[in-house]
């Protein structure tokens, strides 16, 4: 059980050093299927297609371990 949370610590750590390098190259969050809706001067942003594709490609690797 310490070793997944150890692996799950380091892999939030790389994925934060690395979001933002990854942010120019990758559209996520930018998907068709994406919405974003102005209300009342507020951005709401609903990443569906996003949220799918991320849990598929997760799901994928976790099979394969």
């Amino acid at each position: 059980m310490l070793k997944w949370i150890i692996a799950l610590g380091l892999a939030v750590i790389v994925i934060g050093v690395l979001h933002p390098a990854m942010a120019r190259r990758l559209p996520l969050g930018r998907l068709p299927g994406d919405v974003r809706v102005a209300f009342r001067g507020r951005a709401y942003h609903f990443p569906f297609t996003t949220t799918l594709l991320l849990s598929a490609l997760l799901g994928l690797v976790l099979r394969l371990l």
